[in-house]
């Protein structure tokens, strides 16, 4: 006779998020034994996610956390958008966000190999892609640490995400307007000393290239190229860039009109599912596959 009833397997299922077949085959395989229920399921479902871990996850969420001089921000993916709209998989960002914002990671890798609840990450990881049903990935991570200010934006449907910093107290309200230009406006550099010599050589490679197409004489392309620099700058970095709040002034000018001695100290910008490959899938294929 079992030792446990419908109301065991309701308990079980809201403590696993596991499904309600399940539970009752991990209570009837465990003697209700409800621990012993929950390391059955935990061992099914890390076999369930090992299957899983092969799918691309492009879909997913940008998240942003602050504290006081510090900000977080994960990319955590998903192979479906409807998933990512999932209370579970929500819970689980928030959940990784405040492990990760309470302890001092310098990478996802630290973050995997860390331990959450008193369990392996990878372990804790596992059991949610299980429950939910999906590959999950924690994909990036970037801490930002202002002496100064700190700004951040979310789009709101969580694709994007910015933080920016300054070196100056008291520009929260400026950085984000800056973060969200910056969202908007998708700047590859904080300024342009921070682009590299070889992106600029490169680009005064095609310009020239470009001039001389257009018949413009050797002898003054010099002349010419310095000009093509400043509109590649202008184009491609944060503090150089028009505002998009007020066209007739540089997100610098902003910035230090705000404070005149204010300069941005950090700048990050993720945009969901950049740089990875989805796969093309034959969808006939798959149902041939999955029936096979």
């Amino acid at each position: 006779m079992a030792n446990f009833g419908p109301k065991d397997i309701k308990k079980l299922r809201e403590m696993t998020g596991a499904g309600m077949l399940d539970c009752k085959q991990a209570l009837a395989a465990s003697d209700g034994d409800m621990e012993k229920a929950v390391e059955w399921l935990r061992k099914k479902g890390l076999g369930a996610a090992a299957k899983k871990a092969d799918k691309v996850a492009a879909e997913g969420v940008i998240a942003i956390k602050t504290e006081g001089n510090k900000a977080i921000m994960l990319e955590v993916n998903s192979q479906t958008d409807f998933v990512a709209k999932n209370e579970k998989f929500q819970n689980f960002v928030k959940e990784v966000l405040d492990h990760v914002m309470a302890n001092d990671f310098n990478s996802v890798e630290e973050i995997l190999e860390s331990t959450i609840n008193g369990e392996p990450f990878k372990e804790y990881l596992a059991m949610q892609i299980a429950t939910i049903g999906e590959n999950i990935v924690v994909r990036r991570y970037a801490k930002v640490i202002s002496d100064g200010s700190l700004g951040t934006y979310v789009h709101a449907n969580g694709r994007v995400g910015v933080i920016v910093a300054a070196n100056k107290e008291g520009l929260e309200n400026e950085l984000k307007n800056i973060a969200m230009h910056a969202a908007a406006m998708r700047p590859a550099y904080i300024n342009p000393e921070a682009v590299p010599e070889e992106v600029i050589e490169k680009e005064k490679e095609i310009a020239r290239e470009q001039l001389l197409k257009e018949g413009k004489p050797e002898n003054i392309l010099d002349k010419i190229l310095p000009g093509k620099v400043k509109r590649f700058m202008q184009d491609n970095t944060l503090t150089e860039q028009k505002f998009v709040m007020d066209d007739k002034i540089s997100v610098g000018e902003y910035l230090k009109n705000a404070n005149k001695d204010a300069q941005l100290t950090d700048y990050v910008r993720f945009e969901l599912g950049e740089g990875i490959e989805k796969k093309e899938e034959d969808f006939a294929a798959e149902v041939a596959k999955q029936m096979a």
